[in-house]
C-alpha cells in the first residue's frame, strides 16, 4: 500500500491562492506546488512573505525540496520559483505546453527575451510522466482548457488540480483566456472526475461561493461529481460550455493579469533590465472608442 504524503497549506488571501508542501514522510523529499511572490502592483514593491512561510515548514519536518512544480503560467500571482529553487537548490517543473502559452505572450509583450521553447523552466513535463518524490512518486496529468498548458499532479491518493476545477459550491475555471476553450476544459474535468471517487482533490484557488463563510480548497472526486454547481455529473458538455461562455463573458481580468503573465512565462524571472538596470513591467495599452 502507497503511503500518503504529508500536506501543508498556504492561503495568500490577496490572491485567493493555495501553496501546497508536499512532503513524503519516509524520506523527507518534498515538493511545493504554485508558489506565490507577494506583490504590491500600486508600489511595483515584491515580498517573499509567502516563500518564507513555506520554507519554515519545510525547515520544521526536516524536507529538502526536491520539486517546484507550477500548474500552469498564473495570471493571478507572480511565481516565487526563482527564490526558492534559489534556496532549496530544487528543480522547476511545468507542462510542455508551456511553450503555446509562451508563444501568445511573447507577442502580446514584445518579449524579445522569451524563449518560445520552454529553457526558461528546468523541467517541461509530458502527460503521464512521472517523477520521483522520495518513495512517492508524481504523476503528470495535462488538463488543457483554461490554458493550453495547465497540468495537474497526482501523488498518491492526492491531486493537485491547479485551475481546472474549483469547490463545488464554486464550480469551475475560465476559458477566456488566449488558448482558453471551453470543450478542451470538460473533457479535462472528465478525465479527472474518472479518477477513484475517494481521491483527494486540492485546488489552487478558493473565492469563498455565496453563503460560505470560510475558505476551503479540499475535497474529492466524489464531491465533485455530486455537487459541482458547473460539472456535476449528468451535465452535458453542451451545457457546459453554453453556461462557460455566458459566464466568461461576464468576468473581469484578474488584477495582476499583466505582471503576473510577463513573469510567470520566464519561470518567474523579471524581464531583462534596461540599460539604467532597472527591469519593467509592460502595459499595452489600447484606445477604446465610446
Amino acid at each position: 500500500m502507497v503511503h500518503a504524503p504529508a500536506i501543508d497549506a498556504f492561503f495568500d488571501e490577496a490572491t485567493y491562492t493555495v501553496t501546497y508542501l508536499v512532503t513524503d514522510p519516509e524520506t523527507h523529499r518534498a515538493a511545493i506546488v504554485d508558489p506565490v511572490l507577494d506583490y504590491d502592483p500600486k508600489s511595483g514593491k515584491a515580498s517573499t512573505r509567502s516563500a518564507d512561510r513555506v520554507l519554515a515548514k519545510a525547515k520544521e519536518r526536516q524536507a529538502s525540496v526536491d520539486w517546484i512544480l507550477e500548474t500552469h503560467a498564473h495570471a493571478d500571482h507572480l511565481t516565487a520559483a526563482p527564490l526558492l529553487k534559489a534556496r532549496t537548490g530544487a528543480e522547476v517543473a511545468i507542462g510542455e505546453h508551456i511553450r503555446e502559452v509562451q508563444r501568445i505572450f511573447k507577442k502580446v509583450f514584445n518579449a524579445a527575451d522569451v524563449s518560445e521553447d520552454g529553457r526558461e523552466f528546468d523541467r517541461l513535463v509530458k502527460d503521464g510522466e512521472v517523477l520521483a518524490l522520495g518513495n512517492l512518486s508524481i504523476e503528470v496529468m495535462h488538463l488543457p482548457g483554461h490554458t493550453p498548458a495547465d497540468v495537474a499532479y497526482r501523488i498518491a491518493d492526492a491531486v493537485f488540480v491547479g485551475d481546472t476545477i474549483f469547490m463545488p459550491d464554486y464550480g469551475t475555471a475560465r476559458t477566456d483566456f488566449p488558448g482558453g476553450d471551453a470543450p478542451t476544459l470538460y473533457r479535462s474535468i472528465r478525465r479527472l472526475l474518472s479518477l477513484p471517487p475517494e481521491t483527494r482533490l486540492f485546488m489552487c484557488h478558493d473565492y469563498k461561493a455565496p453563503g460560505r463563510d470560510r475558505y476551503a480548497w479540499e475535497t474529492t472526486v466524489a464531491e465533485e461529481r455530486a455537487r459541482n454547481i458547473h460539472v456535476h455529473d449528468g451535465v452535458a458538455e453542451a451545457e457546459f460550455v453554453a453556461m462557460r461562455m455566458k459566464r466568461d463573458a461576464t468576468l473581469a481580468a484578474p488584477v495582476l493579469l499583466l505582471p503576473s503573465v510577463q513573469v510567470n512565462i520566464r519561470a518567474g524571472r523579471l524581464p531583462p533590465p534596461d540599460d539604467n538596470g532597472q527591469s519593467y513591467l509592460k502595459i499595452p495599452v489600447k484606445l477604446v472608442e465610446a
